[in-house]
């Protein structure tokens, strides 16, 4: 063990904010799998403990294996990934799976393990690694939108259409980050004007064309609109179960919550290990637990930008908050859906929530992070490596 601690480079801040929110995350997730546990019928909830403490630990070997690779590689990798992720999105989207008529074709089978995958949290990953290489190889070039359509844009809206019509929240939230990483890349303000409005229409005829033709795309605009209107509309409505739960549970919190694993709403609230597991957060810990867990992935997002502005290249700054971004804006997310700031979206807590894929992909992410503020120390230690002791003493004196 001390062998490996002595291995682990990069910003030490990112490893524990990282490492606390996944010893916390052991409370809240055993305490809400007993609603799956009784549901499933076999009662135990130690299962689903030790199911999330083999996903945790598969995810930070994941996030150790990969800050160990130097992020220039990823270049390179993110080139050869974008075919790869593609082909499964495709796979994925033809599987045809459907949960109560509504399209649900967002996992495959990994053979052998027999274990399912999200193939859209792998490709938010590579598409962010892709856009960050583009942006970095055309920084100090004059960009014209013609010349980025074919190398940057035709990807982009390529894996956003395969993800859209199985999940929509996944898609925009993946378009809006595109956005803000070639902002902050450089890319003109009026291409980009072009870019939204584009996406805009895309998405308009989308929604048009599965209207015309149901049967392509089962249920899956209705699901929108439906939840969309019942998030502007004040009356109450059997579709609004989940959030009048959540909402429960967390007036149910306080301010110094009801106790560990003492929490009545995870018996009622679906998904209450996943996609709403903040609510039980805050019902059992109080208005302290969740501003306490909100001010970790703050303090998250601002390591984050420590290690951009200290990497050496563009490429490094691109990549750090390309992949780190959306981790603390989907935990922004999962919490106003929570107190019904934001319609729901199916969008779960970073490190906090049960589930493979999405542990996965975010220490996946991280580990991209700390690759790049790992180098960073590299440069360090060879620099003062370098200085000539004589050196240093004659100007000490």
């Amino acid at each position: 063990m001390q062998a490996v601690f002595k291995n682990i480079k990069g910003d030490r801040l990112i490893w524990a904010i990282a490492a606390l929110l996944a010893i916390f995350s052991f409370l809240p997730v055993y305490s809400a799998a007993s609603n799956l546990a009784y549901i499933g019928g076999n009662g135990n909830t130690f299962t689903y403990f030790v199911k999330h403490l083999m996903h945790l630990f598969l995810g930070f070997a994941i996030m150790y294996g990969v800050h160990k690779i130097p992020y220039r590689y990823f270049k390179g990798l993110s080139m050869i990934m974008m075919p790869v992720v593609i082909v499964l999105l495709v796979i994925t989207m033809l599987q045809g799976t459907t949960i109560e008529g509504a399209n649900a074709s967002r996992w495959i089978q990994i053979p052998i393990v027999n274990m399912s995958f999200q193939t859209s949290t792998f490709a938010f990953v590579v598409l962010m690694v892709y856009v960050a290489r583009y942006m970095s190889k055309v920084k100090d070039k004059d960009i014209t939108f013609k010349e980025s359509i074919l190398p940057l844009w035709i990807p982009v809206f390529l894996v956003l259409v395969l993800i859209l019509p199985a999940n929509f929240s996944t898609a925009a939230i993946m378009f809006l980050m595109v956005i803000v990483l070639v902002f902050l890349g450089g890319y003109p303000i009026k291409y980009l004007g072009i870019i939204i409005g584009s996406g805009i229409i895309g998405l308009v005829f989308f929604v048009l064309i599965a209207k015309a033709f149901p049967d392509v795309m089962p249920n899956r605009i209705d699901t929108w609109m439906s939840r969309i209107e019942n998030f502007s509309s004040d009356e109450v409505t059997e579709a609004d179960y989940q959030i009048e739960k959540a909402k429960i549970a967390i007036a149910s919190g306080g301010v110094r919550g009801v106790g560990p694993g003492k929490s009545k709403q995870k018996n009622f609230l679906p998904q209450s290990s996943s996609d709403f597991i903040f609510a039980i957060i805050v019902e059992e810990y109080g208005l302290l637990g969740g501003f306490t867990l909100m001010i970790f992935y703050l303090w998250l997002l601002f390591r984050i930008v420590i290690a951009s502005q200290k990497s050496d290249t563009i490429f490094g700054k691109l990549l750090v908050l390309g992949v780190g971004l959306p981790i603390v804006f989907q935990a922004l997310i999962n919490m106003a859906v929570a107190v019904e700031l934001f319609p729901v979206t199916g969008q779960t807590l970073p490190l906090i929530s049960s589930g493979g894929t999405s542990i996965w992909m975010t220490c996946l992410a991280i580990g991209i992070i700390l690759s790049v503020s790992a180098k960073r120390e590299e440069l360090k230690e060879q620099e003062l490596d370098n200085e000539n002791p004589l050196e240093i003493l004659s100007e000490t004196i």
